[in-house]
């Protein structure tokens, strides 16, 4: 009985997993800048990896292997948003901006005042 428990909680890990895996591999996809497509990317990495690797320790057989995978868990999680800044960092240098609405400049109307301003 707690056998049938534990590979329907594997397999409920798994399918979790594939589905977010499945979702992201969408949004690489269609995202319409390289700074959406890393964050699409650091989203599959940490959460549909995490939920392999959790079916992974639930299905392991010996404790070693389990040891194992947790490190390699916790490897993933500390590598997977340092490369993730690497690739944005590099995309900034290489002159690439994001797509959409810039909120740290000034909208229309305030740049006209301030014009207005700077000629009196």
């Amino acid at each position: 009985m707690m056998d049938s428990v534990i590979y329907i909680l594997a397999g409920l890990c798994f399918a979790v997993g594939s589905i977010a895996i499945l979702i992201g591999a969408i949004g690489l996809v269609r995202m319409p800048d390289v700074f959406s497509r890393i964050h699409a990317a650091g989203m599959v990495d940490t959460a549909g990896v995490a939920f392999m690797i959790l079916g992974m320790v639930l299905l392991s057989p010996s404790w070693l292997i389990t040891v194992k995978l947790i490190l390699i868990g916790i490897f993933l999680f500390f590598t997977s948003p340092v490369s993730g800044h690497a690739i944005a960092l590099v995309a900034r240098e290489c002159g690439i901006s994001p797509l959409g609405r810039d909120l740290a400049s000034t909208s229309g109307k305030e740049k006209t005042s301030a014009k207005k301003e700077k000629s009196s």
